[in-house]
C-alpha cells in the first residue's frame, strides 16, 4: 500500500494536490471540456496564514470547492470565451420584432462596445467592480450622461443575466442600483406654470414666422398627446361629432429615413382622447390651411396626415422638437424674464399637471395619458406646491 502524499506540515494532499519547491500549493484537475486546468496558492487551507509579502488569496481548497460547485453547476469554462461584444451581439440577435428605436440603441451599444477595451473582456472575467469602474468611466472620462449610460446598462444587465442562465458564469455583474454608482445628472423636463403657458402660447399666435404652429402647440398642450401620436393623426382620427381623437398609431421615422406607422408606445396608448370646443377649433384650422399635396403621402396604409412639410412628407417628432426649439431660443432673446425650456414632452407634462391640479379623477387622466402603470400617472400629483394644497384643503373642508 503506497505512502499518502503530506506537505511539510504533515498534512494530507488531497487527489490533484502538490507542492511546488517555491511554497506555493497546486490543485490539477480536467474541466468540462476534457482540458487539464491547473489552479494555485500559497495556502492550502483557509485558515492558514498568509505568507509575508504575498497577495491575498484564496486558500487552494477553497479554490476547488469553486471548481467543483462550478462543475456541478455545468458552468462553461472561459465563459464560453465570450467577449462583452460577442455576449451582447448574441443577445441583440434574440431580440426580433423590436421597435425601430430599441434597435438603434442596441446599435448604439454595439459600436461603443466596439472602441472600448472593455467590450473585449471575456465575460467570465468581468466581476461587480469591473462593471461599475465602467459606467463610472463612461461618465467621468467618456463624458456621457446619465440617461445615456442607463440605456447602455439596460442592456448589457439582460445580456449578462442571459449569461447567467446559461451558465456561463456565475453571477451576473450588472445587478446593482445604478444611481449608487453613477453620478444622476439628468434634467428633468418639468411643467411649466399656467402663467407661462398663456405667455408662450401668446408669443407663438403672435409672431409672424411662428405662428403656423400655433394650432399644433395649443392642441399639445391641451391633449396630452405624445408627440408621435400627434404626427401620425390623420383626417380620420378626427372626430367633430363625438368631440374626440382616435388614437391608434404613432408615426415615426427610422435612421435610414424610413417612414413607419406603430402601435402606441403601451397597450393603454390606444384610446379616445376628448377634445374640447378650442381644441376642436385648432383641428379646424389646421385641416382648412392644409395644402392638398399632388400625391398624398402613405405610410403602412395610412393617408391624410395633418401636417407635411416642404417635401410633402408627413411632420415627425423632430421637426416639431426643433420648431420649438426655435421659439424659444427667440422668446428667451427677447425678453428679460426668461422661459423655461419648452419641448412636446413639456407640453405633454403641462397638461397632465394642469389636469391634476384641477382634481381630475387620477384613474380617467390616467386613461387620458394612455399610461400603462396608474403610479406614472400618480407621480404628476406631487409635483404641487403649498397653493394648490391650500385650495384643495379648502375645498374638502367647504371654506
Amino acid at each position: 500500500m503506497s505512502e499518502k502524499r503530506r506537505d511539510k506540515r504533515n498534512r494530507i494532499l488531497h487527489n490533484g494536490e502538490t507542492r511546488r519547491t517555491d511554497g506555493r500549493y497546486r490543485f490539477t484537475y480536467l474541466d468540462m471540456d476534457g482540458i487539464k486546468r491547473d489552479v494555485y496558492s500559497w495556502r492550502l487551507g483557509h485558515n492558514d496564514p498568509y505568507p509575508k509579502g504575498k497577495r491575498k488569496d484564496l486558500s487552494l481548497r477553497e479554490k476547488e470547492k469553486q471548481i467543483e460547485q462550478g462543475m456541478f453547476n455545468q458552468i462553461v469554462s472561459n465563459g464560453g470565451n465570450h467577449t462583452v461584444l460577442s455576449l451582447v451581439e448574441k443577445y441583440v440577435s434574440l431580440k426580433t420584432g423590436v421597435r425601430h428605436n430599441t434597435e438603434a440603441g442596441y446599435k448604439t451599444v454595439i459600436n461603443i462596445l466596439k472602441k472600448d477595451p472593455f467590450g473585449s473582456k471575456r465575460i467570465d472575467k468581468v466581476k461587480l467592480s469591473d462593471a461599475k469602474a465602467w459606467l463610472i468611466k463612461l461618465q467621468k472620462v467618456d463624458g456621457r450622461g446619465y440617461s445615456s449610460i442607463h440605456s447602455i446598462r439596460g442592456v448589457l444587465r439582460p445580456a449578462f443575466q442571459m449569461a447567467e442562465n446559461d451558465d456561463l458564469i456565475r453571477k451576473n455583474p450588472f445587478q446593482f442600483e445604478l444611481a449608487s454608482v453613477v453620478v444622476n445628472d439628468s434634467v428633468t423636463r418639468e411643467a411649466i406654470t399656467r402663467k407661462q403657458q398663456r405667455e408662450y402660447l401668446k408669443f407663438v399666435q403672435e409672431d409672424k414666422h411662428f405662428c403656423k404652429y400655433y394650432e399644433g402647440i395649443y392642441i399639445l398642450f391641451h391633449t396630452g398627446l405624445r408627440i408621435s401620436e400627434f404626427c401620425g393623426l390623420t383626417l380620420a382620427d378626427i372626430d367633430f361629432k363625438e368631440k374626440r381623437i382616435r388614437v391608434n398609431h404613432q408615426l415615426q421615422r427610422t435612421s435610414q429615413m424610413q417612414y413607419i406607422i406603430q402601435a402606441p408606445k403601451t397597450e393603454s396608448g390606444v384610446r379616445y382622447v376628448p377634445m374640447t370646443a378650442e381644441v376642436g377649433q385648432c383641428f379646424r384650422k389646421i385641416i382648412e390651411n392644409r395644402v392638398a399635396p399632388k400625391v398624398e403621402p402613405m405610410v403602412d396604409g395610412y393617408t391624410g396626415f395633418l401636417y407635411l412639410d416642404k417635401n410633402d412628407m408627413p411632420m415627425i417628432a423632430l421637426h416639431w422638437e426643433k420648431y420649438m426649439q426655435h421659439i424659444w431660443e427667440k422668446y428667451n432673446s427677447i425678453y428679460r424674464v426668461q422661459m423655461p425650456k419648452v419641448t412636446p414632452h413639456v407640453c405633454r407634462h403641462t397638461f397632465c399637471s394642469n389636469m391634476a391640479r384641477s382634481g381630475m379623477n387620477p384613474k380617467t387622466l390616467q386613461y387620458i395619458m394612455g399610461h400603462s402603470d396608474i403610479s406614472v400617472t400618480l407621480n404628476t400629483y406631487t409635483h404641487v406646491e403649498f397653493e394648490d394644497a391650500q385650495v384643495e384643503l379648502k375645498r374638502v373642508v367647504g371654506e
